[in-house]
């Protein structure tokens, strides 16, 4: 009023309403979150830190934005203690990379315990504006195990529902394979370390049919099994919401599902990672592991 209407028009400065908070107060809080709480919690919330600190939740959350800083986050990790890591590295993707000529190289594993669950009420189905519903509880009709073989040249899949996980049935599945590929071709199989896959039935059965060679991925390396992946996308797809009153629903379901990819998604596998990369990450986690502890 005093200024008039040239004091009206002129952009005069005006401090904030809220002071920004003391980079050193940014710092400790910063510091704080990378340590554990000291009550009786795994990780900071925002809450917490904020009734510690002497701020506003909203505060923390900028902070903590800023810093890239996400507490209630894990990545779940486990790096292969295998002494023959690398040579297995290199003689797994030598196969997806470059399969032998007149072979067949598939890549096998069983998916176990897979549940027949029925719901305990029917629930609605997907409307415009709302999702389906479907009960938290559920009724255990059974379980199967899947044995499955991938095809990496064609991305076909061979599948077998067998009630145990065992060497028998393991050496079963194996003899459903040997009826499956053409005589006149070598047999290269990806699998794990699991007992029933080196019985010594199992390798009575491989001396008896010498077209077979097997190849074991390294220690906790699932993930450089082929197959893991058609797991994924049938666990995805169609066994986490299915419905399954009976066992023979589930295997009935697992084998349409297999049909159907091998009919209209099989494809050949490309491995696309570099194993040096791999092997690098490797030594820098157990680096990363030795500094701390």
């Amino acid at each position: 009023m005093q200024e008039g209407v040239d004091g009206l028009l002129r952009d005069k400065t005006r401090p904030p309403g809220t002071a920004p908070i003391e980079r050193h107060r940014v710092q400790e809080i910063v510091a704080l979150t990378l340590k554990p709480p000291p009550h009786e919690a795994t990780h900071w919330t925002l809450r917490a830190m904020a009734a510690v600190s002497g701020v506003a939740a909203s505060t923390v959350q900028t902070i903590w934005k800023a810093h890239g800083l996400v507490p209630h986050r894990f990545r779940q990790f486990k790096l292969s203690n295998d002494p023959r890591f690398v040579e297995k590295l290199h003689d797994i993707v030598g196969l997806y990379v470059s399969p032998p000529a007149h072979a067949v190289v598939l890549s096998i594993d069983e998916k176990s315990q897979i549940q027949a669950l029925d719901r305990t009420q029917p629930g609605l189905p997907l409307k415009k504006g709302r999702g389906a519903t479907m009960t938290h509880d559920y009724k255990r009709n059974g379980t199967t195990t899947l044995f499955a073989a991938l095809n990496v040249l064609d991305g076909t899949v061979i599948g077998a529902n067998m009630q145990r996980h065992r060497h028998q049935e393991f050496i079963r599945f194996l003899n459903q394979i040997e009826r499956s590929v053409p005589k006149d071709k070598d047999i290269h199989a990806i699998v794990d370390n699991y007992a029933a896959h080196k019985k010594d039935k199992v390798q009575a059965w491989l001396q008896r049919h010498p077209r077979w060679t097997l190849h074991f991925t390294p220690t906790s390396s699932s993930w450089l099994n082929a197959v893991e992946g058609f797991f994924a996308k049938l666990t995805r797809r169609r066994l986490k919401h299915g419905v399954f009153c009976t066992l023979g629903e589930l295997q009935a379901a697992i084998n349409r599902f297999i049909k159907e990819h091998n009919a209209n998604e099989a494809k050949p596998f490309v491995w696309k990672a570099d194993p040096d990369k791999i092997i690098a990450a490797r030594n820098r986690g157990f680096q990363m592991l030795e500094s701390i502890h």
